[in-house]
């Protein structure tokens, strides 16, 4: 389910969190879905159960799962998510749009290429 990247100068947690929210985002993983245990994705994973906890602590935050104590860990039905998931891409638009206007790229031109991207 989640394919880690060494390479990858994130730290860890911060890459299954992202696996995570985008497993959901793409509905694989369903409202109300029982999570794995901090301990059993640790093992599949092969990493420290610590670094689990931490990503799912950061999935909770961001209201994309829902703990419920001696339960488990459950995918959030009230999909709160979304509206951090706007924000989140609503900042990456900006910094995007700031770095193509420091670039030099044209009104038009940055249109052009954001129409491209939506019509292929």
């Amino acid at each position: 389910m989640i394919v880690l990247d060494y390479r990858d100068k994130r730290p860890l947690n911060e890459q299954v969190a992202e696996k995570m929210m985008n497993l959901i985002v793409q509905g694989i993983l369903s409202p109300g879905e029982k999570l794995p245990s901090v301990r059993n994705m640790a093992v599949d994973l092969s990493i420290n159960p610590n670094t689990v906890q931490r990503a799912y602590a950061t999935l909770e935050e961001k209201g994309y799962i829902t703990t419920v104590t001696g339960r488990g860990n459950f995918v959030s039905e009230e999909e709160s998510w979304k509206k951090n998931l706007t924000r989140e891409m609503l900042s990456e638009l900006e910094a995007v749009t700031r770095r193509v206007m420091a670039a030099g790229i044209g009104k038009d031109e940055a249109l052009k290429c954001v129409r491209g991207i939506y019509e292929e």
